[in-house]
């Protein structure tokens, strides 16, 4: 076989073995090994295999809405946590048998009410995997990575999702070295879980770099979970005889725990620590307003039945708003409002996928329902929703959500819904006949020739209503043309 037939081979497998069809099909087989007797390893193995279908799920959640995901999610989780609980018990044991000995009656209690445990969590873990439908998982098991495969790993969106879990995580560091608590670690553990799971499964070449530290402060800061847990279990069922049996496990739990703390803050405190080093390597400056607008994009394109007039919509949007401000009409704020602009135009048409009767107010109500991106204040993410809002309907005007914005933000705002309503109206009949804009401006008026322009009495009456409210705010009439061929102009 040819060199180039056996690499493409091994990437298939590679592809097979770490995707979601992959992992979902483990799932099926780790439960058959699980259920015989729930040992520690096979219980291990069906919650990593479950949590990796899980947090799939979850990345594709922000763009896609197809409810498998939700579904897939919640199905998962009822055998997760009763596995989870279960595994928490094992790992105490583990702990116990490590930290104690076998003369010792403080190591014999635990154990033995950790063994009575085991039994009663391993009750509850066969019954929710005897709930467990793996028919309808089977059927996830096909639809789902066929969804999954619209978005490949490495793209924008992932490494726009990337920074966000970069910032929850960083954050969650902060508050915890600042309060110290045992919540406050815990938390921290999850927030850097979270993003190496997202770079483990979307993220490759990052994961490449970054997978060994991930792993390793994730069980860090597990390790200190778990001791917490030790030493709070050992207090709540009365472990200790004798203040010297509780003064030497104490010591022995805070020296094991002080370890770990200590590893976790020699790689991630002060200069050149890798929250430096992974933010460095994630989208910096224009590069990251440019991975929101492609996440802006995917997720409508998800929900969007008439996608490509949106996306149309965004490219005569863009003519406009350049060509005014080139004609000196619009006091362009840098690439801001344009970036805005482009988000509302991209996403105008999501309220479709409710029903086309009040599409418009639908799209206002889901782009104001999404998180807050990064680096964006959340009056920009409104200013956005209200855009989109008001591209056809109603004019801004006293709307609550609208008078809640600062002056400033609400001439932008008219201006931007202005410059949509006119791009939209130009492709009203979603056939993509108009195909570029040119503007200029003369002493009384804003003209704008339309390539491919074919004016009827009805369209003009359209393109007359739809003008008005950017008429209104640049404070001149706008004449709409046809484009005349080269040789005229």
């Amino acid at each position: 076989m040819p060199a180039r037939a056996i690499a493409a081979t091994s990437e298939k497998k590679e592809e097979r073995k770490f995707g979601l069809a992959h992992w979902m099909h483990e799932v099926l087989v780790e439960a058959e090994k699980a259920r015989v007797d729930f040992a520690p390893d096979p219980v291990h193995d069906l919650r990593v295999a479950i949590r990796r279908c899980r947090s799939l799920g979850e990345g594709f959640l922000p763009v896609d809405p197809d409810p498998g995901w939700k579904q897939m999610r919640k199905a998962g989780k009822a055998v997760f946590s009763a596995l989870g609980t279960l595994r928490d018990v094992q790992v105490l044991m583990e702990w116990i048998e490590k930290l104690g000995s076998d003369d010792d009656p403080v190591t014999q209690r635990l154990l033995a009410y950790c063994r009575e445990q085991e039994e009663i969590h391993k009750s509850h873990a066969s019954e929710a995997l005897a709930a467990f439908d793996a028919r309808e998982w089977q059927q996830w098991a096909i639809s789902l990575p066929r969804r999954a495969a619209r978005l490949r790993p490495g793209s924008e969106v992932f490494q726009e999702m990337a920074l966000e879990r970069w910032a929850e995580a960083r954050e969650l560091h902060r508050v915890a070295l600042r309060s110290r608590s045992k919540v406050a670690l815990h938390r921290l553990r999850i927030g850097i879980k979270k993003l190496r799971y997202l770079v483990e499964n979307f993220l490759p070449d990052l994961h490449a770099g970054w997978s060994k530290d991930l792993k390793y402060l994730q069980d860090d800061l597990g390790e200190v979970h778990d001791l917490d847990v030790l030493w709070d279990t050992a207090l709540q069922i009365h472990a200790f005889a004798t203040p010297e049996e509780r003064t030497s496990w104490q010591k022995k739990i805070a020296e094991t725990r002080q370890l770990r703390v200590d590893r976790y803050r020699a790689k991630m405190v002060g200069r050149g620590s890798l929250w430096d080093v992974w933010r460095s390597q994630l989208p910096q400056g224009l590069d990251v307003d440019h991975a929101i607008l492609m996440r802006f994009r995917v997720w409508a394109a998800f929900r969007d039945p008439d996608f490509q007039h949106a996306h149309r919509v965004t490219m005569l949007s863009l003519q406009l708003y350049d060509g005014l401000a080139k004609a000196g009409v619009l006091a362009a704020d840098g690439d801001r409002l344009r970036t805005v602009l482009k988000a509302a135009a991209i996403t105008h048409g999501v309220g479709k996928s409710r029903g086309n009767d009040s599409h418009h107010k639908s799209s206002r109500r889901m782009i104001q329902k999404l998180k807050t991106p990064f680096g964006w204040k959340p009056e920009e993410l409104a200013m956005v929703a209200l855009i989109a809002r008001f591209h056809r309907g109603a004019l801004p005007d006293a709307q609550k959500r609208f008078v809640a914005l600062t002056q400033e933000e609400q001439i932008a705002t008219r201006t931007l819904a202005g410059i949509l309503r006119l791009a939209d109206a130009l492709d009203r009949h979603h056939d993509g006949s108009v195909r570029r804009l040119r503007i200029t401006k003369s002493a009384d008026s804003l003209n704008v020739y339309a390539q491919g322009l074919v004016l009827s009495a009805k369209d003009g009456e359209k393109l007359a209503a739809a003008r008005y409210l950017l008429e209104e705010t640049c404070g001149l009439p706008i004449m709409i043309k046809p484009e005349p061929p080269k040789s005229s102009r």
